[in-house]
């Protein structure tokens, strides 16, 4: 049966306007005032917003680190990700220390199969560099993943040296692909970390006082230099602060092609939180970690002035109990992490919308859009168009909550945005034409998500 949404208020990344959706199958195919057809599902959406699905480009689902597992797999991240009005997610395969590309990207093949409540894609995170894995590259693009990761960061388990990045940034330029970059000077990163443990320093503050900004921005500075040696395009992934946010735009103008993404992390959480009385701080641990309240402005305005493009979440959800304990002892030790994807959506319009930082129609260009455009989904996904896939999330703007951890569909024991109040509601939400959630509860019993192939530029 075909669907006809009516009465709502559809919001482009441009303008905003009053307009029925007509949906057949898994496509939206026609828009336009007073639509009608006898055979087909009417749902009166009036006085709500009617948004493309979103796309979250930075989760990890079911990852293993080597001391534990993520909360959330790829049955309860991404439920998660369709409640909060996420309709694909971009996961990290990860290349195993000896293995090739195309064992990780089975192996997370395996782990998404059959799971997955949205559609969702992969980056391939690079770890262990060689001549046959840069053959690989071409292999990849292939299989429809068209961008890549490295990290400056963890060294001795995911860290690449400076040659690597260069070698991998001519690769990328030659066929098409973006690599996103954990931004990190990892060297340094160690010796802070020996030395507060050495001084007996083992609460989480000291995992901030570890990661200063100075060291996230002498990483971005050093990777924009070798992007603009390569002339390749880049993306620097989850940027914090603004001595990074600065090597960004000094390279912007000397004509680096560089991406943006932030957290919503980022945006609303500060350091006090480390400061938590006992262990509490540990629910707030990540990489980078959150930073001083000066930065959660710098960067609100540097979304409205359009220096960042893209919003994700960096969900890696551990529970507090049993997994984030595992640093009690010794702040290294804690699981990096903290869950998002379920709240992203609510948290931007709330928080950047109703308080007039950004527009709607910017919320909609960093929550789905962009990310769609960057890696290589659009108009397929991000777009609310004719020939479009009918993702479309119903979120109205007359109706409040209180995000709580024990209604939370994520499948972990806390959330860092306990007690935040939305002030709207994801009412409804279809994934290519077929309603999954309804007033932030999956409706749907069965994983129909797909796996999209990418395309490479």
């Amino acid at each position: 049966m075909s669907l006809i949404l009516k009465g709502g208020k559809i919001v482009s990344y441009k303008i905003t306007y009053f307009s029925d959706i007509k949906v057949d199958g898994e496509k939206i195919v026609e828009i336009g005032e007073n639509l009608e057809s006898k055979d087909c599902e009417i749902v009166d959406v009036s006085g709500s917003y009617i948004i493309p699905g979103g796309v979250d480009t930075h989760t990890h689902f079911d990852l293993d680190t080597g001391t534990t597992i993520t909360a959330d797999d790829f049955i309860s991240g991404t439920k998660a990700a369709i409640a909060g009005g996420t309709t694909t997610i971009l996961d990290f395969a990860t290349q195993s220390k000896g293995k090739s590309l195309k064992a990780g990207l089975e192996e997370w093949h395996h782990k998404a199969r059959n799971k997955a409540y949205c559609d969702y894609g992969f980056h391939m995170a690079i770890t262990d560099w060689s001549d046959s894995v840069c053959d690989e590259m071409d292999e990849m693009i292939k299989q429809g993943v068209s961008s890549f990761k490295l990290y400056m960061a963890y060294k001795g388990t995911l860290q690449v040296d400076d040659s690597v990045i260069y070698k991998a940034l001519e690769k990328s330029k030659n066929i098409g692909a973006i690599i996103g970059f954990h931004c990190e000077n990892g060297d340094l990163v160690c010796e802070l970390v020996d030395k507060n443990l050495k001084e007996n320093h083992i609460s989480p503050q000291y995992h901030a006082a570890s990661r200063p900004p100075m060291l996230e921005a002498e990483a971005t500075s050093r990777l924009m230099k070798i992007a603009e040696i390569t002339k390749s395009k880049v993306c620097v992934v989850h940027l914090s602060c603004k001595e990074s946010l600065d090597e960004v735009l000094k390279a912007k103008e000397r004509g680096v092609d560089v991406v943006v993404e932030t957290c919503p992390q980022y945006l609303l959480l500060n350091e006090d939180k480390y400061k938590l009385e006992g262990f509490e701080g540990a629910k707030y641990v990540m990489s980078p970690p959150l930073r001083n309240v000066k930065n959660n402005d710098i960067l609100w305005k540097a979304l409205e002035q359009n220096q960042i493009d893209t919003i994700g979440t960096d969900h890696c959800s551990f529970n507090y109990k049993k997994q984030k304990e595992l640093g009690m002892e010794d702040f290294s030790k804690i699981p990096n992490g903290a869950p998002g994807v379920e709240h992203r959506v609510g948290l931007l319009y709330t928080y950047g919308v109703s308080t007039n930082k950004i527009s709607i129609n910017r919320m909609v260009e960093l929550l789905s859009t962009n990310p769609a455009k960057i890696y290589g989904l659009y108009p397929q996904k991000g777009a609310i168009e004719v020939g479009s896939d009918a993702d479309l999330v119903v979120l109205n703007p007359n109706k409040t909550k209180v995000i709580k951890a024990e209604d939370q569909v994520q499948n972990v024991d806390y959330t860092p945005y306990e007690n935040y109040r939305l002030n709207c509601e994801i009412e409804r939400v279809y994934l290519r034409g077929k309603e999954v959630s309804r007033n932030g509860k999956v409706i749907d019993n069965f994983p129909t998500g797909k796996y999209l192939k990418r395309s490479s530029n």
